[in-house]
């Protein structure tokens, strides 16, 4: 547990080899940070983890700075204000935003900051890293803005019970969509189409995906929202209707790799008169408003279910990063810092 005067953070010890590995972290503590005018200090509740996390330590994933050798790990996290030289982010606000692995963040809250107040109330505050946070609004926004979901539509989602994957499933579902989601186990395939409300789900691991997906989307795919890439997005392209949008948002196939897989039915992009998109998150942040309020609303009323993976303790940082990797976790992946 984090003591009042220290702060226990987690660094880079090594790049990763292969598979991330505890020993490429190393846990420290230092004093608790100070302040300066303008400035406030936040001490984390929940912390993140995402595939691209790999990424960080190598080569910053082409968006951020690689963390350096000894620098705390980057990462997301909801919080509490408990000191502030800023008026406009005063004590007892919870907020999110890039906490680091660690138990206390200093922010200034400035434009471009990338830290946003938590304004709903109607779920736990661990949600502002899941369905109402970052997670949540990836799924939404890139959903609404490069798939234009339309009623009746077929979308396939892959990595369908991650954190993403999850709530994915259940837009496209409110959205009027039919609704096919790709998962590694039996269990995640029954709460998929008994918990999540998928019309249909394949299990990549025991069935042969090329003809499940004939069986099950038999009039071809016109939303692909891919969380996987490799041979899993090659085989999807095979499938996709005339105009159909495939959503980019993630390859963890493909990260600990080190050739990429080539693809065989890239064509399809070019035949169907298809979109295959990427995004990064952040170009939404005018539709966060939007997305928080829209799903926090689904969620009072019974339409969206959350799903969170939470193990305890700041200690466990590393171990829930390589449960990701290992398709171990249900949900969202955060560690809940203090037990």
């Amino acid at each position: 547990m984090a003591s009042s005067d220290s702060n226990r953070q987690w660094c880079v010890a090594a790049r990763p080899v292969g598979a991330v590995k505890e020993s490429d972290f190393k846990l420290i503590v230092t004093p608790k940070p100070t302040i300066k005018a303008g400035e406030f200090l936040v001490r984390a509740k929940y912390l993140s983890v995402a595939p691209v996390m790999r990424l960080y330590m190598i080569d910053g994933a082409g968006i951020e700075k690689p963390v350096g050798i000894g620098e705390v790990m980057l990462g997301r996290g909801v919080g509490e204000i408990v000191e502030s030289k800023n008026n406009n982010w005063p004590v007892g606000t919870m907020v999110q935003g890039k906490l680091g692995w660690q138990d206390y963040a200093v922010a200034d809250g400035a434009p471009g900051s990338l830290m946003y107040k938590v304004t709903q109330t109607v779920a736990p505050i661990s949600t502002a890293l899941g369905a109402l946070g970052m997670t949540g609004f990836t799924a939404y926004c890139s959903l609404k803005h490069i798939g234009q979901p339309q009623p009746g539509e077929t979308v396939v989602v892959s990595g369908a019970m991650g954190g993403v994957g999850t709530i994915a499933v259940q837009v496209a579902r409110l959205m009027g969509c039919r609704v096919v989601g790709i998962a590694g186990t039996a269990e995640k395939c029954r709460r998929l189409t008994e918990v999540l409300g998928c019309n249909a789900a394949i299990n990549y691991r025991e069935q042969d995906i090329e003809q499940a997906l004939t069986e099950t989307v038999p009039e071809g795919v016109d939303i692909f929202f891919d969380n996987v890439g490799g041979e899993l997005l090659d085989i999807v392209l095979g499938h996709i209707n005339r105009y159909a949008r495939v959503i980019s948002c993630g390859s963890i196939a493909e990260y600990l790799k080190d050739e990429p897989y080539r693809m065989r039915n890239w064509a399809a992009i070019g035949a169907k008169r298809a979109k295959l998109e990427g995004f990064f998150v952040y170009d939404y942040e005018p539709m966060f408003e939007e997305a928080e309020q829209t799903m926090a609303a689904w969620i009072a009323q019974g339409e969206l279910h959350y799903e969170e993976d939470i193990l305890d303790g700041l200690e466990q940082m590393p171990t829930a990063l390589i449960r990701l990797y290992e398709g171990k976790n249900v949900g969202k992946q955060t560690v809940r810092v203090d037990v």
